[in-house]
């Protein structure tokens, strides 16, 4: 059995295949789907396949293949329809598959939420530290 590491309320990752580097993620595991801020996104199909394609501030688009389409509901009682797609994420300088959603962030303290899909079974979490998954 995989001893799991312990990762803080607030994390440090890389997203290599996105090229986002030092991005400022809040650990909630009340969250099912891990999220990242984008401008804007847009979905459309291309040889019987559903993409996306996101904007991110000072970035070039990526776009990348929808892997499922979920309802979600947020704190707020609102439901939405988020487009989730499986990209790569670095923490302790290992990289893991995370399944990832995209929505406008702009208003919220963190550019990115890791939720509780990504993190059980991997980590546990400390919520009395912060920065523990640093890569160096």
């Amino acid at each position: 059995m995989q001893e799991k590491r312990i990762i803080g309320r607030i994390e440090t990752v890389d997203l290599p295949e996105l090229g986002l580097y030092n991005i400022c993620a809040k650990v909630d595991t009340g969250a099912d789907t891990s999220v990242l801020h984008c401008n804007r996104f847009e979905i459309f199909e291309k040889n019987g396949h559903r993409y996306i394609r996101c904007t991110i501030q000072g970035h070039p688009d990526f776009t990348f293949l929808i892997h499922r389409e979920r309802v979600v509901k947020s704190s707020f009682g609102q439901s939405e329809t988020r487009h989730i797609f499986i990209t790569k994420i670095k923490l302790f300088n290992k990289l893991f598959d995370i399944k990832l959603s995209v929505r406008d962030r702009s208003a919220m303290s963190y550019p990115m939420l890791l939720g509780r899909n990504f993190v059980s079974g991997k980590f546990l979490v400390d919520v009395s530290q912060d920065h523990l998954a640093k890569n160096i």
